[in-house]
């Protein structure tokens, strides 16, 4: 298996830059704007990677399980396995980054460590039992989850019974082992699924996904998703960007603003061109219930992931779709374009790539991919020819 990583790299937190790279290619490393998917060479084999807005955790699984960062200050730690001060990641099941704080499954323990500390033991820490142990699937931790901001450790009612947790900017997302979702926190932009944008400060069923079972969760900074179990994507909040997949009036505007200017440049400035007859178009803000996004007519999707403003899903075929916020080359179409309809990363379909799992930064995005040939699928069926949909294009 190997990972790839693009977008926003500021602090080298997608190519970590060495001297050989330095000399050999200028292309990624250094560079703010990743917009070509980079093979991150050192993170081959059973790896898990969870990022934050400036730093990249990888959990190696075939070593020592160890803990490496990239990004932020990491340059503290010595031969870039990342050891706050006296922390020893050798054995670690599973890892969570903030930019404040890196928060450690080892065993009998989980341990968090304040990033900007110099203390020499983690700012809280919980023993766990052999049966705890075996359960951890960060944040949800025994009684409760670590959260991204101080106080670290929030309480959860053992009656929710937990599967899995996503953390938004300023609200959560929680998976239910029956398969029911709730979320809780800042809900100014509709990212509760509630219907409103009024906060909750306690966990809330969403009533419209009720009676209908979901696999997984995501959160990203003002929107959320889920992934049913027949592989339906639902999605709900802020649609700014594009980031729902759903009509964005500003992503609109921009394409046509686009469009009316290449028609004018093939008119000529003394000639007119035939009017269209104008239509009118929905156009979707904050989208306070659940949506049904169809990302691809004939496939599922196995996994779906957040950033800030944009989303990742992989199919069950293996292809990578994203939209949304695009700036920064989070997206992997090779351009800084932002979409509101979701399109395949043709970059892994090329490399006759199978994608296996996303994991999204704030601002960039990391896939799994194995070749197809290792995995007997060289006969997938090919997608049909990527449309741009509606998208502001500029040049990487």
């Amino acid at each position: 298996m190997r990972w790839f990583g693009f977008g926003f790299n500021a602090f080298a937190q997608i190519c970590v830059p060495d001297k050989s790279e330095k000399e050999e290619s200028g292309n990624a490393v250094g560079q703010e704007k990743v917009c070509v998917p980079v093979d991150l060479v050192n993170h081959r084999g059973r790896t898990k990677i969870r990022a934050s807005w400036s730093r990249r955790a990888s959990l190696f699984l075939d070593e020592d399980s160890c803990v490496r960062l990239a990004g932020f200050c990491a340059s503290i730690s010595s031969n870039e396995s990342f050891s706050p001060v006296t922390a020893n990641t050798s054995g670690c099941q599973d890892a969570a980054i903030s930019e404040t704080h890196l928060t450690l499954a080892l065993p009998g323990r989980i341990e968090s460590w304040d990033l900007q500390s110099k203390d020499k033991t983690p700012s809280w820490s919980m023993e766990m039992t052999q049966s705890q142990n075996s359960d951890v699937n960060l944040p949800l931790v025994p009684g409760g989850y670590i959260s991204s901001k101080p106080p670290i450790f929030r309480s959860l009612s053992s009656h929710l019974q937990a599967k899995s947790l996503a953390l938004g900017g300023e609200h959560a997302v929680l998976l239910t082992a029956a398969g029911a979702v709730y979320t809780w926190g800042q809900g100014s932009h509709g990212q509760l699924g509630h219907g409103g944008l009024i906060s909750e400060e306690e966990p809330r069923t969403v009533e419209a996904l009720w009676g209908m079972s979901m696999r997984s969760v995501a959160a990203g900074g003002w929107h959320s998703v889920c992934v049913g179990d027949g592989g339906d994507l639902y999605v709900w909040g802020w649609n700014e960007s594009g980031q729902l997949g759903l009509p964005s009036r500003g992503l609109r505007k921009a394409s046509q603003q686009k469009s009316d200017q290449q028609a004018g440049e093939r008119c000529g400035s003394f000639s007119t061109c035939p009017d269209e007859e104008p239509h009118e178009e929905v156009f979707i803000s904050i989208q306070a219930f659940p949506a049904l996004v169809d990302v691809s007519p004939s496939c599922e999707i196995s996994t779906v992931s957040c950033g800030s403003r944009h989303t990742a899903a992989v199919t069950t075929t293996g292809y990578l779709y994203t939209w949304g916020w695009g700036e920064y080359g989070q997206l992997g179409h090779q351009t800084t374009s932002s979409l509101d309809e979701p399109q395949c990363v043709e970059f892994f379909r090329n490399e006759n790539l199978h994608v296996v799992d996303v994991v999204c930064g704030s601002w960039n995005t990391f896939t799994a991919a194995v070749k197809k040939e290792v995995l007997g699928l060289e006969n997938v069926p090919e997608l049909p020819p990527v449309s741009t949909g509606s998208e502001l294009w500029t040049t990487c």
